[in-house]
């Protein structure tokens, strides 16, 4: 006999959803306090294509963003033609972060762009063939083109696509994936 001949529809949906929810708390209550503590930290690792810079380290913890890691993104995330920086949406930095844990990669980020400046987004545009938005949420820190070593590129438009937290741009003979904070699209 199954939940809904014993109790009907609506309670079977009920009982479902409870033990759903127990069932996803439940690998939480056997964390110790330690392991649960460091799992409310967020952390990202990024290499980038164009000055073979890397960095990696935490930019918050529980619910507080670090401010000096938000400035070393920043600036890690500057236009590199230009060294112009901008400040970087920390809702981009979540969405990395997440698609990091959902892909279960090992490997930094590759950053092809971040931040654009107005000129550089300019001359992409003029001379960089298509697909450069002239309103780009590049300008303002929104958006970021990234690929993974050990993870395929349709894999991670997939993971990203999954998220439903912005736009996902595939760019497979370029090798990159874009992400935004904008509104949700794909192409």
């Amino acid at each position: 006999m199954s939940v809904t001949d014993h109790c009907g529809p609506r309670l079977a949906r009920r009982a479902f959803c409870a033990s759903v929810v127990a069932l996803a708390g439940a690998p939480m209550l056997a964390l110790p306090k330690r392991a649960a503590a460091s799992a409310s930290v967020r952390a990202l690792a990024f290499q980038n294509t164009h000055t073979g810079e890397a960095l990696a380290l935490p930019y918050a913890r529980g619910g507080t963003l670090l401010p000096d890691a938000l400035r070393a993104f920043d600036n890690f995330l500057r236009d590199f033609r230009t060294g112009e920086s901008h400040p970087i949406d920390p809702a981009l930095f979540d969405q990395l972060h997440t698609l990091a844990a959902i892909t279960g990669t090992r490997q930094p980020f590759q950053v092809i762009s971040g931040y654009r400046s107005p000129a550089t987004n300019q001359a992409l545009r003029e001379h960089g063939g298509g697909g450069v938005a002239q309103r780009s949420l590049h300008l303002e820190g929104r958006a970021i083109d990234i690929r993974l070593t050990d993870i395929g590129l349709a894999d991670l438009r997939d993971a990203a696509l999954s998220l439903k937290a912005g736009g996902v741009g595939y760019y497979a003979q370029s090798a990159f994936v874009h992400i935004d904070t904008g509104r949700i699209r794909r192409w």
